[in-house]
């Protein structure tokens, strides 16, 4: 049997579409007729989780109209320990343009790897990475974790490579309230695009690095009130 496609269900991949009445979804399932991206990618199970999704992260979001109605871009965004700044990022694209995050970094636990790729994930190697902006896709790469959600955390020197040539904003995700809890919408800004110096080749490992230092600072001057998304 030849792999479904979105297209064979009238689904845009990249537009994030009305959940299907539960009964007829699990009817879907258990026949097995419902698509699967080449990154593992589910749309009609992500359309499911998206009203879960927004009733519990909800968001104010700075720096909106920055976000690309169409075609592929970058959003560099910090981090904590958990998956509330990658959720509250998603569900912020989500409202302002409708359209669907692939956040970088599916873990290489066998069932929860499946589960998060089947919700879009995407597996964190530069390969995987170019692949999906060659795609159109928007992407979240999220820097390294902070304990306590102070800085930015470190860039993804591997990753920066396969982010040059496309346009990549950074982001900067607080909580609203203690530990993420719902006290207050999360704050989402998204800053200006890096402009990074066209003097340097795709994938140039000096121009790579040079990306992920003015990605690191970008987002740390946003944390700290330096500089705002307005």
């Amino acid at each position: 049997m030849s792999p479904l496609r979105s297209a064979d269900f009238g689904i845009d991949p990249d537009r994030i579409g009305e959940a299907e009445p539960i009964a007829r979804a699990l009817s879907r399932r258990l026949g097995g007729r419902y698509p699967v991206d080449p990154f593992g990618f589910d749309p009609m199970l992500a359309d499911l989780a998206t009203p879960v999704a927004r009733a519990l992260v909800r968001v104010r979001t700075e720096g909106a109209d920055r976000i690309p109605e169409t075609g592929p871009a970058v959003f560099v965004a910090n981090r904590g320990l958990g998956i509330g700044e990658p959720m509250a990022l998603g569900v912020a694209v989500g409202e302002m343009v409708g359209r669907r995050l692939r956040v970088v970094g599916a873990p290489g636990v066998p069932f929860v790897n499946g589960l998060v790729r089947r919700l879009g994930s995407v597996h964190a190697s530069p390969e995987d990475l170019a692949a999906c902006l060659r795609a159109g896709h928007l992407v979240a790469v999220p820097l390294g974790p902070t304990w306590l959600r102070t800085g930015a955390g470190s860039p993804p020197l591997e990753l920066c490579a396969a982010m040059m040539g496309f346009t990549v904003y950074p982001v900067a995700v607080t909580p609203g309230g203690p530990l993420g809890a719902p006290i207050r919408p999360w704050r989402v800004r998204i800053g200006p695009h890096i402009e990074l110096d066209d003097t340097y080749a795709p994938g140039d490992p000096l121009g790579a690095a040079e990306l992920g230092d003015a990605m690191r600072r970008a987002v740390e001057e946003m944390l700290a009130g330096r500089a705002a998304a307005p």
